[in-house]
């Protein structure tokens, strides 16, 4: 597999630390909100590759941390006045309900900020001890001229930088980039005790730490947001490496999401929970939508584009079904498998990848017209549909009572038709629509599917 690497703004071919394994580390979340389309992309882009490093044989450990504590997380219990801990667990809570729908495999590990603080002022004595940092009221702050080779991973230099900063409003600082290890404390906020007085991490901090303590000295791909190149990621380098060796040797950064062209962002209002869009589309539709393009270029949302991936989705489905009536097997392999493999292999490029797939079920198709049958169209469409991680079929996923209820209004429609009552036949196909089936009259009866997960 090649990798484009951030640090070398160059494709590498992949070569794990340890043979056969690889680990990985990817920032989570901070647990004060639902996930929005934009938290969702770098999530199910780095489940894509590692159920394509599985697939080639690795054993991957995958490590995504929670920011359970932070000035967000603190804002929000302070409005709806109940604790801290309380929120965090709601929206942790919420995320897996998320990424559960998504169809994101669990990492092997979440630490969370809160459960590492021995760790986290263990790495803040060395690197004052080590004059890589400094304190100021109880403050410690990351010297970053002290680092070697600031700004590696963002190409940045620290004196432009520096030229080109505001005042900082933050005189305790020796220069404008310098960051935060240990905040002190402010009054009827979470702290913890240091040597420092009471406080409670910086954000950079935490991702060090949760790395190496979960993955590895050397993390084999450190991944995240392209948002987070600048100042997170270098940051995190900087700390690292100051406590001794390569912290990351492959950085994968995907592109942003973006609404009208401006970044995705809860911040901004411009964001769009997951949760939101599911209920219309379903999951399914979202993870589709998100890897439909590479992951290293900006992916525009709207529901245009949706209502686009939707129906290429809705074709790729409908061929399995056509396959499943058709009586095909499922087994043996395509041309297409190769061309899809290849595509992952080429730095993750999902977008080529769904293409391959797109060419099966075309020629699947004119196999399916002139009836010259061939089970690895279907063993194939599943492989690669289930390495993507898209469920192509839902129907397992309600209930009994559901299905009932459904069956009932299809048979009701029927009825309606034979008594060419159009207004109520209608009137019922609205409302399966409404309900996520859509239904399709063949000369072997009515047939219906879900549309949404």
């Amino acid at each position: 597999m090649k990798i484009y690497n951030t640090l070398t703004r160059k494709k590498e071919g992949f070569v794990p630390i340890k043979p056969g394994n690889v680990g990985i580390y990817v920032c989570g979340p901070t647990v004060y909100n639902f996930i929005h389309m934009g938290n969702a992309r770098p999530y199910v882009v780095f489940d894509t590759l590692r159920r394509y490093l599985e697939f080639t044989g690795f054993t991957v450990t995958f490590v995504q941390n929670f920011t359970d504590i932070d000035d967000k997380i603190i804002n929000k219990a302070n409005e709806e006045n109940i604790n801290y801990t309380d929120i965090a667990e709601r929206y942790i809570e919420e995320f897996f309900t998320d990424i559960d729908g998504l169809n994101i495999r669990r990492a092997n590990f979440y630490p969370r900020v809160t459960e590492e603080i021995d760790e986290i002022l263990d790495l803040v004595g060395f690197l004052l001890g080590e004059g890589f940092a400094y304190e100021v009221k109880g403050t410690v702050y990351f010297d970053a001229r002290k680092a070697t080779d600031y700004g590696k991973l963002s190409k940045k230099n620290i004196d432009d930088l520096e030229a080109g900063a505001r005042v900082d409003v933050n005189p305790d600082k020796r220069s404008t980039s310098d960051f935060v290890l240990w905040k002190a404390a402010k009054p009827h906020e979470p702290a913890w005790e240091s040597p420092w007085g009471w406080g409670r991490p910086g954000w950079h901090i935490e991702c060090s730490v949760m790395a190496r303590k979960y993955v590895g000295q050397t993390v084999d791909i450190h991944g995240g947001g392209e948002d987070l190149m600048f100042p997170h990621h270098e940051n995190e380098i900087a700390q690292s490496e100051a406590e001794g060796g390569i912290f990351a040797n492959y950085w994968m950064h995907n592109g942003m999401l973006l609404v009208d062209n401006q970044k995705m962002a809860k911040s901004d209002g411009n964001f769009f929970l997951v949760r939101d869009i599911a209920r219309k589309y379903g999951y399914p539709l979202i993870r589709f939508y998100l890897l439909s393009v590479h992951y290293r270029s900006p992916l525009n949302f709207s529901e245009e584009l949706l209502n686009a991936a939707n129906a290429g989705l809705e074709r790729i489905r409908e061929c399995r079904r056509n396959l499943l009536d058709a009586g095909w097997g499922n087994d043996g392999e395509t041309a297409h498998r190769q061309a899809f493999l290849d595509a992952l292999a080429d730095d993750l490029n999902t977008a080529n990848a769904i293409s391959a797939v797109f060419d099966l079920a075309k020629d699947a198709n004119v196999a399916l017209r002139e009836n010259t049958a061939n089970p690895a169209f279907l063993a194939d469409l599943d492989f690669m549909c289930d390495l993507l991680g898209v469920v192509l079929e839902n129907d397992g996923n309600i209930n009994d009572a559901d299905v009932s209820e459904i069956e009932v209004l299809v048979t009701q429609r029927d009825e309606a038709k034979k008594a060419k009552n159009w207004a109520l036949a209608d009137e019922l196909r609205d409302k399966l629509t409404s309900m996520g089936v859509e239904i399709k009259d063949t000369r072997d009866g009515t047939k219906w599917h879900l549309t949404r997960g």
